[in-house]
């Protein structure tokens, strides 16, 4: 029981997606490349505090590279009450805190008990919903009508005049290799109050930091203040890149883009209506003058939402100053949407873009074209996908343009890899069976309307990855094997015959048909091994279509090879490996904590009990097994694995080498029993510790 606390204890603090402060909730993005914290009052980023200590990342991409791309950012609304009372309402503002319940600049609060929900559109995914929109949907609600913390008689700081209008946020990602780089966020603005607000501007604000975590810590000025910045006006995108020329620094890109606007039932942008602007602003941590100076009040912050900087008379020697290295942070705003009357609403949609630094032989604060293209064309991509149905991006449908047929503007249309291919594992005895279903085959790519099909791929990580890099499995699978179709001159044109079942099967309690067929032998048990099967299609030149492969996360697997369930313990007996064991094992990893180390005990019945006692007949620990076992009762496999992808061979069991009252033991000599559920018979064996 107490292994089993413990299991659920450190899958809780992992995976948590809410706080109790201040009615909170956070999110992390897990579908796409990007590791992003959100929450429920439309912030982004976790200022490297609270959630980054539970793994979290602020805003890490690619996933698991140690490059994180954002301190935090927020929603600003501005506007004049009844055409005359300006009022700005933000979420997030510059602070070496970040968000704190009731701080200054932090005036978006959340009803109590209120959630972030999550929802997805893959139908094996447990947060499965038939109105998601992408693979994982973040939805939240919040207001800016509260002047005290709810629940609480907490004074939000210098909030004294509320729009009185009600947001709803809906955050999307994807992993699709078209779409894994972005992070769309929408905003439904809501009048709730019961006057008038004109002259609106809605604006996302964004505190980047390019920085490599594993060079340089988050903390200390240094930290903050390498970013350099620009805006693009014809993508209505402010971007930040290193600007300093640091070895093993982060060459990397962090974007925010407008992507569009719903206003009365029209679709509203700066390139369909001139009089409909975005502008760009930046201002310097505590510091700066004049242009570059932060707003400090209501009518400073209207300003800085309806007077950029790139409408400014100065703008080109004011391109000059932000490009090089220094601590500012960013505005993307748009307006102005003349009024906006009391139960009336304004849908607003953003993108954080993320893309690396394409080397072209000189430092990456040059900013030049080439060290950009990744992260232009991502984002270019992700407007492309916002337009949808909408392909000349004119804001309505026009002939030939609703695939659907559904008479509305569908958004979010990606070119799409086939599907994940369904996949069985099966650990045995230094052998692990990998099988999968022929779903990918009939796949049709959403955009050329076309079943496009092309192979498969094969992956797994070499042994001992985890003690390398546990934090981002995908970067230490290695291709295996790969096949593709023939007769076509794409790829290898080396078929499907090698590994084409002649009759699909299925298993016990699985009504999936698996068709193909992949074995990797002599393979060292015990071991963690992760295996990966993907489908690709061939691309399409006509319409600039590389090709694209489904996600190695959707078909992925932790697999233990060992021994399988014991039939008969007289003819195999249980036996502990390694033995003796020698205070570390090679596969326990870099841990510094004793309760990361696991022996395995083998041989054992598919349900038996395990005893184990000192030399002298104490008992230390106990435990039940059975072939449904997946690591979960021990910190081993929370911390260097994944109990829900975890496969085992049915007959093994690891051990903490902990007492039942979470001891560290000593060394020596042990006995075990092994008591089969099933028949009653027992077995009696031995091992040593040495320290």
């Amino acid at each position: 029981m107490r292994k089993q606390l413990l299991a659920v204890l450190i899958l809780f603090f992992v995976e948590m997606m809410s706080t109790a402060q201040g009615y909170v909730e956070y999110g992390r993005t897990t579908q796409s490349n990007v590791d992003m914290t959100l929450n429920n009052l439309g912030i982004i980023g976790n200022s490297f505090r609270g959630t980054y200590a539970q793994g979290f990342g602020s805003c890490e991409y690619p996933t698991g590279s140690g490059i994180e791309h954002l301190f935090n950012g927020g929603l600003w609304i501005g506007g004049r009450i009844d055409g005359s009372t300006i009022a700005v309402s933000t979420g997030a503002v510059s602070s070496s805190q970040g968000y704190s319940t009731g701080a200054s600049g932090y005036e978006f609060t959340a009803d109590l008990g209120a959630k972030l929900v999550q929802k997805s559109t893959l139908l094996d995914n447990q947060f499965y919903a038939t109105d998601a929109v992408s693979h994982q949907d973040f939805v939240g609600n919040f207001t800016d009508k509260n002047i005290l913390v709810p629940g609480s008689q907490q004074q939000i700081s210098n909030h004294r005049q509320p729009l009185y209008v009600d947001v709803k946020i809906e955050a999307y990602n994807w992993n699709f290799s078209s779409a894994n780089f972005f992070v769309p966020l929408t905003f439904t603005i809501t009048n709730n109050g019961e006057r008038r607000i004109d002259s609106v501007y809605v604006g996302y604000w964004c505190d980047f930091v390019i920085r490599n975590v594993n060079v340089f810590p988050p903390g200390g000025t240094p930290f903050y203040s390498g970013g350099g910045n620009k805006y693009v006006d014809s993508l209505c995108l402010a971007y930040e890149f290193d600007a300093e020329n640091i070895s093993a620094n982060a060459s990397s890109y962090a974007g925010l883009k407008f992507l569009g606007a719903e206003y009365n039932n029209d679709f509203v942008h700066p390139k369909l209506t001139p009089s409909f602007r975005c502008h760009y602003s930046t201002w310097l941590f505590n510091s700066g003058s004049g242009d570059l100076f932060g707003p400090q009040n209501d009518n400073q912050c209207y300003d800085r939402l309806r007077l950029g900087l790139n409408y400014r008379t100065n703008w080109v020697s004011l391109q000059n100053e932000i490009k090089v290295r220094g601590n500012r942070s960013n505005l993307v705003s748009v307006g102005p949407f003349a009024s906006l009357q009391p139960g009336e609403s304004i849908k607003v949609t953003f993108a954080l873009v993320l893309g690396s630094t394409e080397p072209d032989g000189t430092p990456s604060y040059n900013d030049t074209k080439e060290q950009r293209a990744e992260f232009i064309r991502h984002a270019v991509a992700a407007q492309s996908s916002f337009n949808g149905e909408d392909t000349n991006f004119n804001g309505r449908l026009d002939a030939g343009e609703d695939t659907d047929n559904d008479g509305k503007i569908t958004r979010w249309v990606f070119p799409e890899p086939p599907a994940p291919p369904k996949t069985k594992i099966i650990a045995k005895e230094n052998t692990i069976e990998v099988y999968w279903s022929n779903n990918s085959v009939f796949s049709v790519d959403p955009v050329t309307r076309q079943r496009d099909f092309e192979g498969f791929r094969v992956y797994k990580t070499q042994l001992g990855f985890d003690m390398q890099d546990d934090r981002n499995i995908q970067r230490q699978l290695k291709l295996v094997a790969s096949f593709d179709s023939t007769g076509n001159k794409i790829f290898f044109d080396n078929g499907f015959d090698s590994i084409k079942l002649a009759t699909p099967i299925t298993f016990p309690n699985d009504t999936v048909k698996y068709h193909f067929k992949y074995v990797f032998k002599n393979i060292a048990n015990g071991w963690q091994h992760a295996v990966a099967v993907t489908a690709f299609d061939r691309g399409n030149k006509e319409q600039n279509l590389e090709s694209l492969e489904s996600s190695q996360s959707s078909a992925l697997f932790r697999v233990f090879p060992g021994t399988p369930a014991n039939g008969s313990l007289t003819e195999n007996q249980p036996f502990v490996y390694p033995n003796p064991y020698y205070g570390t094992a090679s596969w326990e990893g870099g841990s510094k904590f004793q309760e990361d180390r696991k022996l395995t005990f083998a041989n054992l019945p598919e349900n038996c009990k395990v005893k184990i006692f000192t030399y002298t007949g104490d008992l230390v620990d106990e435990f039940t097994h059975n072939k449904q076992y997946t690591g979960a009762d021990i910190r081993w496999y929370n911390t260097y694995s994944d109990p829900k992808q975890t496969v085992f061979s049915g007959g093994e069991h690891s051990w903490d080498l902990l007492s039942k009252n979470s001891q560290l033991i000593a060394r020596g000599l042990y006995v075990f029993s092994v008591e089969d559920l099933n028949t009653g018979k027992t077995y009696p064996g031995k091992f040593a510790i040495v320290k």
